[in-house]
C-alpha cells in the first residue's frame, strides 16, 4: 500500500516575451519550492544575477523589487497567494510567478510489479 503524503509549497516559473515581435510568452524554466522563503529568494536571486546586465531602467524596476517591495512579497507567500514579478529590457520582458501549490510523491517502482500495459509505452521518436 501507498502511503501518500502531500506537501504544501510554490511553483515557480520563468517566462520570456519579445514584445517588438508581438510574440505569445515562451516557458523558460520552473521551480518547485517548498517554503516561501525558498520561493522568495528563488525570484531575488535571480533579480540580483541579471541587473548588472539590464538597462538603466529595468535595472532600477529590478532593485526597487528587490528592496520596495519585498514585504508585499512575503506577505503574499505567507498567504500562499499567488504573485508575478516582471522586468522589461530592451524588447524583452521576463515575468516570474510563484503560485502555492501541493506536490504529490512519484510512485516508488523498486520493487513492485508494474502492469503489463506499462511495456506498452513506446517513447515518441521524431
Amino acid at each position: 500500500m501507498l502511503k501518500t503524503t502531500i506537501k504544501s509549497g510554490f511553483w515557480c516559473e520563468c517566462w520570456t516575451q519579445d514584445m517588438a515581435e508581438q510574440q505569445a510568452p515562451a516557458l523558460v524554466g520552473s521551480y518547485d519550492a517548498y517554503s516561501a522563503v525558498e520561493a522568495n529568494n528563488w525570484v531575488a536571486t535571480i533579480l540580483r544575477t541579471i541587473s548588472p546586465a539590464l538597462d538603466t531602467a529595468a535595472s532600477q524596476e529590478a532593485w526597487t523589487r528587490l528592496h520596495d517591495h519585498r514585504i508585499d512579497t512575503r506577505r503574499a507567500l505567507l498567504h500562499r497567494e499567488h504573485f508575478t514579478v516582471s522586468v522589461t529590457h530592451a524588447d524583452l520582458r521576463v515575468t516570474w510567478t510563484v503560485r502555492p501549490a501541493l506536490f504529490l510523491p512519484l510512485a516508488h517502482r523498486q520493487g513492485a510489479e508494474l502492469p503489463m500495459c506499462a511495456y506498452d509505452f513506446k517513447p515518441f521518436t521524431p
